[in-house]
């Protein structure tokens, strides 16, 4: 029996689901959208983005790559 690979199954359910989550970033921001695509290395695409800030302004800024660095504590 063949096996799926997990990038079919990971393309499978971006295209059916619409996957909404929050990334956070540095200075207390956050980015909320809808994810679209990634690649091996973590960098998102994500659409239908809003920026929130720490003070709670809401700015909507379309389509964004998130290029995801992570550093060892």
């Amino acid at each position: 029996m063949p096996t799926i690979g997990h990038s079919i199954i990971l393309d499978y359910f971006l295209a059916t689901y619409l996957c909404v989550f929050t990334v956070k970033l540095n200075g207390g921001r956050a980015v909320t959208g809808v994810l679209r695509g990634f690649d091996p290395f973590m960098n998102l695409v994500i659409d239908e983005s809003v920026e929130e800030t720490k003070t709670g302004e809401r700015h909507a800024i379309g389509m964004v790559v998130c290029i995801l660095l992570i550093c060892p504590l």
